[in-house]
């Protein structure tokens, strides 16, 4: 049961990142909304990786936020080189 609310409200904070992603009036707010989905769906994985008592999810959550991480850095390269 708790586990349906988490997803329930994880799946509305990445429609809102989605919305704010399209919507977003400037570069850097899209950019922050990324982060903020991708913080969100390595959140699930973990979840799942409880839920499911699978270890290779977390796996799976570990290298999905690098690659996270390593985006941000590059789109923040990016705007900086912009100005």
């Amino acid at each position: 049961m708790s586990t349906a609310i988490f997803f329930g409200l994880v799946g509305l904070g990445i429609l809102f990142s989605i919305f704010r992603m399209i919507k977003g009036p400037s570069v850097f707010d899209r950019v922050l909304s990324l982060d903020a989905m991708n913080i969100l769906i390595t959140g699930v994985l973990v979840i799942i990786a409880y839920t499911l008592n699978n270890s290779l999810y977390l796996d799976i959550a570990i290298v999905y936020a690098i690659l996270a991480f390593l985006e941000t850095i590059v789109f923040a390269k990016f705007m900086e080189g912009r100005r």
